[in-house]
């Protein structure tokens, strides 16, 4: 019996040395997870038997228990490392439209050759799919999909409106032979300019300029005459009572060096330099212009129009309204809400796992969210290698989340958990095994010699 006790000790030395000696062999393995061999007592007593005088029968591993505590955070510079700071586990599968789910901390993720995001195993990241303003569509891991990053540009958008805040001098001298002679080329023509860049419908840029002319103090004070221009080119500014005359008296069309006739509008202000009222006034409040259809020969859509916003408030003075102040030319905004077509320049990921691509023309997309997975009981995953689990009986069923939210961790970018093997520990644990094995072998060498001595009895 003693023999088969000595023999248990060193199949037991023999499994803790094994499990050291892994943990020690992955203490550089991003994600790894530490095990502990843990062991009990074996003793069997017949019904008869004095349990006072009962010897155990020797030990047996009862289980390989992995430790799922936190390992420390590596940071890196790749967006697509990923760690997780507390619970949960990232979900990968094999192929784009495989139900064979696995579970990993390992988040060394990268682009395959089709722009999903997969690891060095090519398993795919799955993702939930999200709504426009980035909020989940779905939080439940039968929706969840590989998460890919586009690889089509930023769409364009047209202009639609500029926003102008400015002041203008309420000193400025009249040109007498305006606007009849006025002409975007000849800055003697008006008295101040300032332009902005807007966009077609197909994305190409263009520099539209707008043409401030003061007016004859004697006939229309702390009045003034806009005009405006697409790449040089003059355009009309729409007119409601049509015939392109100032609704309220004067003509403010004047012939151009061209001999043409161009359509403008007027800015009226009070003694106190408020802003008082524009001309022509459009049904939303703004100024527009005439369509594009002179002005854009690439072929984007010539109906576009843009509307020019003053702010204009009648209830009083706003600080979004233009001025007419004893003050120089001064624009304090100009903004327009139109894009260029961008091209894809960076990714971000954010704690809650919102995954969004940032585009050359300043615009963001949200493409989707990670998913993450926990467990009831972590230590009944099945390990199945690459730094991987699958779900088991013991483990119970996988329950899908948000980073941040409920008990899930969240997740950091540009970033690696590494393995949570204490190596100083596991030294001393080796150390130890070491002499355990030692022990029972000596045990097992006195056994053998006692039998030795019985058999050589004559």
């Amino acid at each position: 019996m003693s023999f088969n006790v000595a023999l248990s000790g060193l199949n037991a030395a023999q499994k803790d040395l094994d499990v050291t000696s892994n943990n020690i062999a992955n203490v550089n393995t991003t994600g790894f997870k530490e095990s502990r061999a843990e062991f009990v007592d074996v003793y069997a007593a017949s019904l008869l038997s004095s349990s006072k005088t009962k010897v155990g029968d020797g030990v047996l591993t009862a289980e390989v228990a992995q430790q799922f505590s936190q390992g420390s955070i590596k940071f890196t510079n790749n967006s697509l490392d990923l760690a997780i700071t507390g619970n949960g586990f990232f979900a990968t599968v094999p192929e784009l439209n495989s139900l064979e789910t696995s579970y990993t901390r390992a988040g060394q993720f990268k682009l395959n050759q089709d722009n999903f995001i997969v690891n060095s195993q090519g398993g795919h990241l799955l993702g939930f799919p999200v709504n426009a303003d980035g909020t989940s569509a779905s939080v439940s891991l039968s929706t969840a999909e590989p998460i890919r990053i586009p690889t089509a540009s930023g769409a364009p958008q047209k202009s639609s409106e500029v926003d102008i805040r400015m002041n203008l001098p309420a000193g400025d001298s009249f040109i007498s032979s305006a606007p009849g002679n006025f002409d975007p080329e000849d800055p003697l023509t008006f008295n101040h300019s300032t332009s902005v860049t807007i966009f077609d419908s197909l994305g190409d840029s263009h520099i539209m300029t707008y043409y401030f002319i003061k007016d004859d103090p004697s006939v229309n004070p702390n009045e003034w005459m806009l005009f405006a221009s697409v790449d040089g080119k003059p355009i009309d500014l729409e007119d409601p009572a049509g015939g392109g005359t100032n609704p309220v008296g004067g003509n403010i069309s004047g012939p151009l060096s061209t001999g043409g006739g161009l359509t403008g509008a007027r800015l009226v202000f009070d003694s106190s330099g408020d802003f008082q009222s524009q001309i022509p006034t459009a049904a939303n409040g703004g100024i527009i212009t005439s369509d594009f259809s002179n002005h854009l020969p690439n072929g984007a859509d010539t109906s576009q129009t843009i509307q020019i916003d003053f702010n204009l408030d009648p209830l009083g003075p706003n600080p979004n309204e233009p001025t007419q102040f004893a003050s120089n030319f001064e624009v304090t905004s100009l903004q327009q809400d139109g894009l260029a077509v961008g091209r894809l320049t960076g990714i971000d990921i954010g704690t809650d796992g919102l995954v969004r691509a940032t585009y050359s023309n300043g615009t963001s997309e949200p493409l989707s969210r990670i998913a993450m997975v926990n467990f009831a009981n972590e230590q009944g995953l099945k390990q199945v290698g690459n730094t991987a689990w699958k779900e088991s009986i013991t483990s119970g069923e996988a329950l899908a989340g948000e980073g941040g939210s409920g008990t899930f961790g969240t997740i950091n970018s540009s970033a690696l958990e590494q393995s949570n093997v204490n190596l100083t520990s596991e030294l001393i644990d080796l150390i130890s095994a070491q002499r355990n094995f030692q022990a029972n072998s000596r045990a097992l060498e006195v056994d053998n010699q006692l039998n030795q001595t019985i058999l050589q009895i004559r």
